[in-house]
């Protein structure tokens, strides 16, 4: 029998990561339009509201039902816009260990919210459904992804080489596709010690509040 992660809204203090739904639509699109995220994700560009609409109705659940991986909004506790979104996939369910990855809007980012979205995330998998082992891969040259991997705690393992395709665009416009690096992250539970308090003192919130 597949197991599969339950849909679920997860709460800090700044964020509620919570299942993507077609309210998200145009702020989605907007979102993956971005240049660093072209750059660095394999989301074709331009990414409409077609685009936007498949991945909520169609990819998202079809993962979820698959047992495969997780979609999640990150959007901001106070005023609901989208800010973000975590993704879960790769997801072994025998050894309990999944690949997590984030990506945040252009506006949102320099306030912690990746950091803060993946730590709550992390959190609630290990303590609510009992994993073991969470990995996040970032290309050779995403410091911010790495740094983000740095803050909640995870350790680097290696470096898995030519495994990772990104984008840079030419000058007519157009993107072409680089060859680089992998860098290989873990994090495990027993990792977690004191990275939410160092979270907040640098970061200056509440890592994590609850999950229902």
């Amino acid at each position: 029998m597949t197991s599969t992660f339950p849909n679920i809204s997860i709460s800090t203090e700044r964020l509620v990561l919570r299942p993507l739904d077609e309210d998200d639509v145009p702020a989605l699109a907007e979102m993956m339009n971005d240049e660093q995220i072209a750059a660095w994700t394999d989301v074709p560009q331009p990414f409409g509201e077609d685009g936007a609409r498949t991945w909520i109705t169609e990819y998202a659940h079809a993962e979820r039902a698959a047992g495969r991986g997780l979609d999640l909004a990150v959007t901001e506790f106070l005023t609901q816009r989208l800010v973000g979104v975590i993704q879960l996939g790769r997801t072994d369910w025998h050894i309990r260990s999944t690949e997590l990855s984030y990506i945040v809007a252009p506006w949102a980012r320099g306030e912690g919210y990746a950091s803060e979205a993946a730590l709550a995330t992390a959190q609630w998998l290990f303590g609510d459904q009992k994993f073991e082992r969470i990995e996040i891969r970032t290309a050779a040259a995403n410091t911010a992804s790495q740094q983000v991997a740095q803050k909640i705690g995870c350790i680097s393992e290696g470096v898995l080489r030519n495994a990772c395709i990104v984008h840079v665009r030419a000058d007519d416009g157009t993107w072409t596709d680089v060859r680089t690096d992998f860098i290989v992250w873990s994090l495990l539970p027993e990792d977690l010690e004191g990275a939410a308090e160092q979270l907040a003192d640098t970061a200056g919130f509440t890592a994590y509040a609850d999950w229902n």
